[in-house]
C-alpha cells in the first residue's frame, strides 16, 4: 500500500511542475534582515550610560578630595605635635646653679636660719659690760668682717645678675623667633613655656638679689647696733678705774729747780 501511493505521488512531481514549485516557495519566504552586517544605534540607552559614567566620575573626584583632606588633615597633626628644635632649659639651669652656687658662698653667716640664730647670738647680742677689752674688740672684729663680707657676697651677686643680662637677651631672641616661627600648635607652647622659665629664672634671679643687698644691710644695722652696746660696755670698764690723784713730777732730774 505504501510502495503504491509512492509511486502515484512520484508522479506528480515531475521536472518541470518541481522548478515552478520551486521557485513559488523562494518567491513566497519572507525576506530575513542580515543582523551580523548591521549596527543598531539605541540613544536612549547611550545617554544612560554617559550618566551613570558622570555620576561615577563624580564620585571618584569626591573621594580624591575627601582623600587629600584627610591627608592635610594629618600633616597639620604631625605639625601640631612636632617638638621644638630649640631648648634653652640647660642654659637656664645652669644660670641657676652658679647663682645657687654664690648663694651658698656667704661668708661668715650663711643663709641659714640655725646658722644665723647661733652667729647673731655669739656676736651681736652678747656684749655685756662683764666682757674683757680684748673679748670686745675680738668681738667687734667679727662684726666688722660680718658687714664687709656681707656687702661682698651682694656686688658679687650683682655681677653676676648683671653677667646673665647678654645671654637672657640671646634667649629671649632666639624663643620669640622661634614662636613666630613655629609649625605648629605644640612648638608655639614649647616656646611660651620657655619664655616664662626665663621670666621665673630672672624673677630668682631678682630675688636672691635682694635678699643679698637685704643680708648686707642688715649686718651693717647689726654691726652699728652692737656698736652702741660696746661702747657702753667701754665706758663701763672706764668708769671702773680708780679717780685720778695729781703728783709731784720731777723734770730735768732736779727738784725745786
Amino acid at each position: 500500500m505504501m510502495e503504491k501511493s509512492f509511486r502515484i505521488r512520484a508522479r506528480y512531481f515531475r521536472p518541470g511542475y518541481a522548478a515552478v514549485v520551486g521557485a513559488a516557495l523562494v518567491f513566497l519566504m519572507p525576506v530575513v534582515p542580515a543582523h551580523a552586517q548591521w549596527a543598531v544605534y539605541d540613544g536612549a540607552n547611550h545617554v544612560q550610560n554617559v550618566l551613570i559614567a558622570a555620576r561615577t566620575l563624580q564620585q571618584i573626584d569626591n573621594q580624591i578630595t575627601s582623600l587629600a583632606n584627610q591627608a592635610q588633615m594629618l600633616v597639620n597633626q604631625g605639625r601640631n605635635l612636632a617638638s621644638l628644635p630649640l631648648s634653652t632649659l640647660s642654659s637656664l639651669q645652669s644660670t641657676i646653679s652658679q647663682t645657687t652656687a654664690l648663694l651658698a658662698q656667704a661668708q661668715n653667716i650663711a643663709y641659714s636660719v640655725q646658722s644665723v640664730e647661733q652667729q647673731y647670738q655669739q656676736a651681736y647680742t652678747s656684749v655685756s659690760s662683764g666682757m674683757s677689752d680684748s673679748a670686745l674688740f675680738s668681738q667687734a672684729q667679727t662684726r666688722w668682717q660680718n658687714s664687709v663680707g656681707g656687702f661682698e657676697d651682694a656686688l658679687k651677686l650683682q655681677a653676676r645678675v648683671v653677667g646673665n643680662i647678654p645671654s637672657d637677651n640671646s634667649a629671649m631672641t632666639q624663643l620669640v623667633s622661634a614662636s613666630q616661627d613655629s609649625t605648629g600648635a605644640l612648638q608655639a607652647a614649647q616656646a611660651g613655656n620657655q619664655l616664662m622659665a626665663l621670666q621665673s629664672r630672672q624673677l630668682s634671679d631678682i630675688q636672691a638679689e635682694l635678699a643679698a643687698n637685704g643680708r648686707a644691710t642688715a649686718l651693717e644695722r647689726a654691726r652699728n647696733a652692737a656698736t652702741e652696746a660696746e661702747s657702753e660696755a667701754q665706758y663701763q670698764h672706764f668708769a671702773q678705774h680708780d679717780a685720778y690723784t695729781p703728783g709731784t713730777v720731777s723734770m730735768f732730774g732736779s727738784s725745786g729747780n
